[in-house]
């Protein structure tokens, strides 16, 4: 891509880009000029320049962006100060168009008097408090993510490195694509019609490249999520012109396995032999105890209770944020869960505070086994299974709920189903463990 910069300049590979306008102000230079050192008789087509020219426009870029940033966090500084001053005025913050436009003179004499009143006429920012002569900092796309991070500092307190990782790359991804279609623009002139061209946008790429919706309805919940929290807490006026844009998805359904092929064919002796044997046995405790992925990969040798009255598994944040506070429970081990817990008892420090791995190296090896009975189905599909298996069996909702990590409809009484009442239920829904675990 950055080959494109590249330009033949006294016989030497050289990149040339043109300041963009967003940069303008702070970067004079009208054109960026960079050797690349390669002659153009050693790399005729260009190939190893294009190299070159792709690290130095990233560098470009990353300094750019750095500007740019420092410049928003300037701006948003000066005019959270400007506001917090008025408002220890008694003075409701309003800009100098729109004071001198739609305030009476009165109203302008009343600020100016309160400024003279406290001597703070020499005051700047008590000044540009109450006469609104701080600019609301502009806020283009390409810094939506960082400042919607900002506002949702409190939410994403107990993320862990993985986790924040996962909450940040969808909308990075959502935000690149909303700018490839309409440039990096000023978030308060995103209209209805920006949003719309970018729906068309996903529905030709969808069709053209045969993804699945749920896939374009990603980005736009995303882009909706965050303009929303944004016009709320900023005061924007935008409104959410991404809302109600989603498209028609039934694509993110994942069938339950049919338990007879769960005992006769993934727990079929050797079956899941060729899997490396830490996902092997992070396996076999899902299959048992219907814990999501995320949570078997993260059981430690503090959660993992062997030596309790009823072996169980603990399932505790540890240093992460739990998906709901009903996650947080006690799971009894039993037939093939307890074999393979046993042979672990550390947990799976391969996988551990990374479930996409574990769930790439896992889907992978069902799929290639022919152990995925649909492409509906998956290792996740193994929790929708372990429900089925307790309902099959009429276990009480609250037991159902309790080992879930569900949310019980009715108001919560009492420490709820004990650990060996639980066990007792899973024990009759075990599977036939394999001889080798």
């Amino acid at each position: 891509m950055a080959g494109r910069f590249l330009t033949k300049r006294g016989g030497i590979w050289t990149y040339v880009r043109r300041v963009p306008d967003v940069y303008a102000q702070f970067d004079r230079r009208v054109l960026v000029r960079v050797s690349t050192r390669i002659a153009v008789s050693d790399d005729p087509s260009g190939r190893r320049a294009a190299r070159v020219a792709t690290r130095i426009n990233s560098d470009l870029e990353t300094y750019w962006h750095g500007l740019l940033e420092g410049r928003r966090d300037e701006a948003r500084q000066r005019y959270e100060a400007a506001r917090q001053r008025s408002r220890a005025m008694g003075l409701e913050y309003v800009d100098m168009v729109a004071l001198i436009a739609d305030r009476s003179a009165d109203e302008l004499m009343r600020r100016i008097e309160a400024l003279e009143g406290r001597g703070l006429v020499e005051d700047e920012v008590a000044v540009a408090g109450a006469l609104g002569g701080a600019e609301r900092p502009v806020l283009r796309l390409s810094g939506l993510l960082k400042e919607y991070e900002r506002l949702e500092k409190d939410a994403l307190a107990g993320m862990s490195e993985n986790q924040m990782r996962k909450w940040r790359n969808p909308k990075k991804r959502a935000i690149e694509n909303l700018i490839a279609k309409i440039t990096d623009k000023p978030v308060t002139e995103i209209t209805r019609n920006d949003a719309l061209d970018f729906r068309d946008w996903w529905q030709e790429k969808v069709e053209r490249e045969n993804l699945k919706w749920g896939t374009a309805n990603k980005d736009i919940g995303h882009l909706n999520r965050m303009l929303k929290t944004l016009d709320k807490r900023l005061r924007l006026g935008i409104g959410a012109p991404f809302g109600e844009l989603r498209f028609a998805d039934d694509d993110g359904h994942r069938d339950a396995f049919d338990i007879a092929f769960v005992q006769n064919n993934i727990l079929h002796e050797g079956a899941l032999a060729g899997l490396n044997p830490e996902a092997r046995a992070a396996l076999y405790i899902v299959v048992e105890t219907g814990l999501r992925l995320s949570e078997v990969t993260n059981l430690t040798k503090q959660t993992i209770q062997l030596g309790a009255k009823v072996p169980h598994v603990q399932v505790r944040p540890d240093g992460r944020r739990m998906k709901t506070d009903q996650s947080n429970r006690d799971i009894p081990l039993v037939g093939v869960a307890l074999a393979a817990a046993s042979a672990f008892p550390d947990g799976f420090p391969r996988y551990r505070d990374k479930p996409d791995s574990f769930s790439a190296v896992v889907n992978k090896y069902l799929a290639e086994h022919n152990l995925l009975p649909s492409d509906n189905h998956s290792a996740y599909s193994l929790r929708h299974t372990f429900e089925d298996r307790l309902t099959a069996v009429e276990a009480p909702e609250k037991v159902i709920a309790s080992l879930m990590g569900h949310k019980w409809i009715r108001p919560k009484y009492g420490a709820g189903p004990s650990l060996e009442q639980k066990r007792q239920w899973l024990k009759k829904i075990a599977f036939n463990a394999p001889a080798t675990v």
